[in-house]
């Protein structure tokens, strides 16, 4: 049986990392999600989430957040470790829980494609 949990090792969290990670200028976006990535030396991949005001008030931003992380939740198991990504969902959509899964496995084949990282499957 598949281990689904979200660990807090798998946030991401400090300023710095946020940083690197738009620095590095790696991402891959459709009309759900904008992605942008590094590359980490974990054995796991961790995720930030930005959410700006435009999205509306707390409790859409917070909804926005849960459905995102719950997406990563389901799909981690089929992403490539060994990265850091960081998840702006666009705005303007009514994206579902589905439609961001499928953004994050589509986008994040992409960027491991860039930044040469391989797929677990």
């Amino acid at each position: 049986m598949t281990d689904l949990r979200f660990r807090a090792a798998q946030h991401l969290r400090r300023g710095a990392d946020f940083e690197r990670i738009y620095a590095r200028q790696v991402r891959g976006s459709d009309q759900h999600l904008l992605i942008f990535a590094d590359v980490n030396q974990l054995s796991c991949t961790r995720i930030g989430l930005s959410v700006s005001k435009k999205h509306g008030g707390a409790v859409r931003r917070n909804r926005l957040k849960r459905l995102l992380r719950e997406a990563f939740r389901l799909s981690q198991h089929e992403l490539p470790t060994g990265l850091d990504l960081i998840l702006i969902p666009r705005q303007g959509m009514a994206s579902t829980l589905d439609d961001y899964r499928q953004s994050i496995g589509r986008s994040v084949k992409y960027i491991s494609r860039k930044l040469s990282i391989r797929s677990p499957n």
